[in-house]
């Protein structure tokens, strides 16, 4: 087996040289036996196997971009960067390449040794260590070598429990480590969250293009709040339980004529394209916006979290229910101006308790439970909030009691999977829900 590593490497015994080629070879015979069939339950350890080496390469992928940087090689090859150099290597966008040559550079540095050491064994990701390097810049000017290390260590087991987005937002309060002051901590958290803010509405954009057939081509960019708003009316408009309604609908009017039905079935395709449904949706949003009013307040409704000391002067993040974290102040602004529900903790509230008389959970059941779940409760599964119905964890006809918390939030799927008796389920500890075919 021949590489270009042969021809372009000064040092044909390099160690990483040598061992790239002993890679190849690996993974030739890896690919050739990728078809043999494995016993359920072991595709899930092998993934993650998989995705841990993809890890440790990148890391080394990293290595090798921050060594070229620093040497010059770049330059030397006539490119006006490391950016572009990486770009042309690795047939990415220069925008990819680079964040790849900045979190090469911060890794290398020696600021961040910890992020390093774990993403060089694969237990985070590039994404998470690129989480963590911007906190730990984001730490106030007082904060010394000793304790951004120590907060480091904290971020990185964060991060081996936690997503990138998640770790994202765990981070905003990384201070908490080092600091055992609350007020210190929610202050640092919504400077750091207002400051965000800032920038995204700097950032804000949007253009149009007439493509001179009928239709206009636009592109976006927004605070991510305000792209909440929009996508929680988008998704609620487009949710996969009213797409499958319409298709069945559709599917047994086919039925009828066999010709039709050829027609239907390029129809059923484009119209279950999720881009198509949503910019359907997106059109059908404005032609029906209350234009009456656009300038006294906003035309969306959401869930905003927040304390009634909050809400009058203090400095802790609110959230959403769409799972963003805004700064107190931008709280106060949506109190203003917004068409929002507060769910103001201290406050009163409505019942939500409403025993067994009650066979379905109510609008304020729903409203309080988005305020523990972003999303449905089985564990790994993505679906927003928005798009789950509200299951009693002891069945209603077993004496289950339509309270809140019997409530649990489950995509259409997951709820059909909960009463499918070809699965089982049990409840985790953290309130996630894992689900097993049964053998």
């Amino acid at each position: 087996m021949t590489s270009l590593l042969d021809d372009l490497h000064p040092d044909a015994g390099h160690p990483v040289a040598v061992g790239m080629l002993e890679v190849h070879r690996v993974l030739d015979r890896m690919h050739a036996g990728a078809n043999i069939a494995l016993r359920s339950g072991e595709y899930a350890a092998l993934v993650a196997d998989l995705d841990r080496a993809t890890r440790r390469i990148t890391a080394l992928k990293l290595k090798m971009i921050a060594a070229a940087d620093k040497s010059g090689a770049p330059a030397d090859a006539g490119f006006t960067g490391t950016e572009a150099w990486v770009a042309k290597q690795t047939r990415t966008s220069r925008t990819t390449a680079a964040r790849e040559v900045r979190l090469a550079r911060d890794l290398e540095s020696g600021a961040h040794d910890a992020s390093a050491a774990a993403l060089d064994e694969g237990l985070v990701s590039p994404a998470h260590a690129d989480v963590i390097v911007k906190a730990i810049h984001d730490l106030p000017d007082g904060v010394s070598d000793a304790q951004r290390e120590q907060v480091e260590q904290a971020l990185v087991r964060r991060g081996q429990r936690f997503d990138p987005d998640q770790l994202r937002r765990i981070a905003t309060r990384a201070i908490e480590a080092i600091e055992p002051d609350e007020d210190v901590v929610d202050a640092h958290q919504d400077e750091q969250l207002r400051t965000e803010e800032e920038t995204a509405r700097a950032k804000a954009r949007l253009t149009f293009r007439d493509n001179g057939d009928g239709t206009t081509t636009g592109h976006f960019t927004l605070p991510t709040t305000s792209a909440a708003f929009l996508r929680k009316i988008i998704e609620a408009m487009t949710s996969p339980r009213r797409m499958r309604e319409a298709r069945d609908a559709r599917t047994s009017t086919a039925r009828t004529s066999a010709t039709r039905a050829e027609s239907d079935q390029g129809r059923e395709h484009r119209s279950y394209d999720w881009g198509h449904r949503r910019g359907r949706a997106f059109a059908e949003l404005l032609e029906h916006l209350p234009t009456d009013h656009l300038h006294d307040r906003t035309a969306a409704t959401v869930v905003v979290t927040i304390s009634h000391q909050v809400l009058q002067d203090a400095f802790k993040a609110a959230h959403l229910d769409t799972g963003q974290t805004l700064s107190a102040g931008e709280a106060r602004r949506l109190a203003c101006t917004a068409a929002i529900i507060p769910a103001v903790l201290g406050a009163a509230s409505v019942a939500l308790d409403l025993g067994h008389e009650s066979r379905l959970f109510s609008q304020a059941q729903r409203l309080a439970k988005g305020l523990e779940h972003d999303t449905c409760a089985a564990d790994g599964c993505e679906r927003p909030y928005a798009w789950c119905e509200l299951h009693h964890r002891t069945p209603w006809s077993l004496g289950g009691r339509t309270d809140l918390k019997d409530a649990v939030p489950l995509c259409h799927w997951h709820h059909q999977r909960i009463h499918d008796p070809g699965f089982w389920h049990r409840y985790l500890p953290d309130g996630t829900i894992r689900f097993s075919r049964r053998t």
